[in-house]
Formats: C-alpha cells, sequence, structure tokens
C-alpha cells in the first residue's frame, strides 16, 4: 500500500508556503519594507519592530561572534537585516526568501562592501539546490506551518548543515493561543498565514529521532511574541 503520509506532509508545507509567498510578496511587502527600516510607524508596529531586533540579537548570539569562513543560510531573509549582520561578520551567505519582492529589497539594502559576501536567491528554503551550510538561521520564517512540517524542516535542514539550525515558532501563551483560535474561527479575506503556536518541550519530543532542540529564550515586546531555538541534528 502507498504511504500518503509523506505525501499529504508535503502538500501541507506547499500549501501554507504558498500562503506566505501571496501574502509577503502582494499583499504585505510594503508595510514589511517600512517595519524592517528607520522610516516613523504606528506605535503597535514600533513595538513589533523593537521585538524583532531584539529577537535577531539573541538568535545571532547562538552563532560564533567570528564566522570568516563559515556558509550560512539565512532561511526567510526578509528585508535583510539579519543578512547584513552576518555578513559583516565575515559570513558567506546564502540569503533565500520566498518573496521575490522582499529578496529584491534586501540586495537594494546591503552595502556595497559586503556584495562578495552574499548570494540572493528567491525561492524554498528547503530547496536542496542550496547546498551545504555551516550553520542555519530561519528568523520567523516557521512560525506558519504544523509540528509535523517543522520536523520534516529540521530534517532536511540538518541533512545539510554542520552546525546548529537556530529559529523561532511562536510560543504556546494565552494570547497567542486565543488569537489562534479566533483565527481558526473566522475567514480571512487577506489569505495572510495564520500563526501556529508550539511549545519547545513538545517540539523536542517531536524532532527526538531527527535530532535535539535547545531553548534558547523567548522576546516579548508588545504584540510581538517569539521563541527561539535551536535544533542540531
Amino acid at each position: 500500500m502507498l504511504d500518503r503520509a509523506p505525501i499529504e506532509t508535503a502538500r501541507n508545507y506547499d500549501a501554507t508556503r504558498n500562503r506566505v509567498e501571496h501574502y509577503f510578496d502582494r499583499t504585505a511587502t510594503r508595510v514589511w519594507e517600512r517595519l524592517t527600516s528607520d522610516a516613523p510607524v504606528s506605535r503597535i508596529r514600533e513595538t513589533v519592530r523593537q521585538g524583532r531586533d531584539r529577537m535577531r540579537a539573541l538568535m545571532l548570539s547562538a552563532l560564533p561572534a567570528d564566522l570568516r569562513g563559515a556558509r550560512i543560510l539565512d532561511a526567510g531573509c526578509g528585508a535583510g537585516p539579519t543578512t547584513i549582520e552576518l555578513a559583516e561578520r565575515g559570513a558567506d551567505v546564502m540569503a533565500v526568501d520566498i518573496s521575490p519582492s522582499l529578496v529584491g529589497i534586501a540586495e537594494r539594502r546591503l552595502p556595497d562592501h559586503l556584495r562578495d559576501r552574499v548570494t540572493f536567491a528567491s525561492g524554498d528554503m528547503l530547496s536542496a539546490q542550496l547546498g551545504h551550510f555551516d550553520h542555519v538561521i530561519a528568523m520567523d520564517s516557521l512560525i506558519y506551518y504544523t509540528e509535523t512540517d517543522i520536523r520534516e524542516a529540521l530534517d532536511a535542514l540538518g541533512a545539510r548543515t554542520c552546525g546548529s539550525v537556530v529559529f523561532t515558532v511562536a510560543p504556546r501563551t494565552p494570547l497567542l493561543m486565543t488569537m489562534w483560535y479566533a483565527g481558526k474561527a473566522f475567514p480571512r479575506s487577506d489569505r495572510s498565514p495564520v500563526m501556529i503556536p508550539h511549545g519547545p518541550a513538545r517540539l523536542a519530543q517531536a524532532v527526538r529521532d531527527v535530532g535535539k532542540i535547545r531553548d534558547l529564550g523567548r522576546v516579548t515586546s508588545g504584540f510581538y511574541i517569539s521563541q527561539a531555538l535551536e535544533f542540531r541534528a
């Protein structure tokens, strides 16, 4: 009998990825371009900006300070702030995002003196064609996926990474769980993806046969709540 589980997992991942692409490449590009710049934003979005800055610093602190000679995948690079910091620390960066529009913004923002250290691509962050890496950083790139999808993603990335995969999830806080259930109950006309909250301990159990997860800490800033984790195959 045909094993349908891998097929269903792939379909679920592809469907979510397509929603994420549609949202960031067509609906929210200008919002994210402004949010990731120093342009004035609303008070609420300022807390999100500050939270993302704190999370980026937390995730980068889990990597070696000197990245010269290291090849790093910035999986879901967005408008490129993490890419710039990785390249400034000497890394050879593969910066990939599902949204071509955001990749274009990241390319325009990259300082000239770092251009020989960064390769940009638009497409699936799990593509084997991207090659092998010393480390992977995936900030808020897996927050829309199910536990099964995350396990499969970490397994795929871990197979091509000799060091760590540092990533984030939306934690299972009362606020986020309430928002999640509300999002499940009402239709979303803008087709924006819905974050799926996860508990670090449960995720660690889900991936125990392919690797280990370490909790790096949580950042809470207004409406921005995110949990940093480290995976090693």
